[in-house]
């Protein structure tokens, strides 16, 4: 089945919404867990307002939809450009998506490890995160330049 040309041309964008609604998801993830590491070492009275928040469960939540819609949308991304192109464009986009969607993986896995109250796990956590923010920020501003060279190329 041929897909008509105005069908490919808006597929392209399917990835760069998805993608920068998942970072704005992704930074209030870190609120997210900012507040459950709060909560934890609170005491008294603020650690049972904060409590009231349910922050931990929010963060799991929104954690695991991320890591779903990331992995997919890496995928939809990889098959939307080799269906207009017929081909993958290797180049630092990729690499760094492929890598981000590697690093989404490894820091979920790590849940049953905090969950049991390990530390090491955590503090993994927090810095394959904050990789991870740090590369997904850079993406943002090289996929503008990438749908800048599709418009330009309609």
């Amino acid at each position: 089945m041929e897909l008509s040309q105005d069908v490919k041309f808006w597929l392209n964008f399917i990835h760069p919404v998805l993608m920068w609604g998942l970072l704005a998801a992704s930074f209030y993830a870190l609120y997210l867990g900012v507040q459950v590491r709060r909560t934890r070492y609170a005491e008294g009275e603020v650690k049972k307002e904060l409590i009231k928040g349910r922050y931990n469960v929010k963060h799991y939540q929104i954690g695991s939809v991320i890591l779903a819609l990331m992995v997919l949308g890496t995928l939809a991304a990889m098959g939307v450009t080799y269906i207009n192109n017929q081909k993958l464009f290797l180049g630092p986009h990729l690499l760094v998506g492929l890598a981000m969607t590697g690093i989404i993986a490894v820091s979920a896995s790590l849940s049953p490890f905090m969950q049991k109250g390990q530390n090491w796990a955590r503090y993994t956590h927090i810095v394959l995160n904050s990789v991870l923010l740090a590369l997904f920020s850079w993406q943002a501003v090289s996929g503008v330049q990438i749908i800048q060279n599709i418009l330009s190329k309609r």
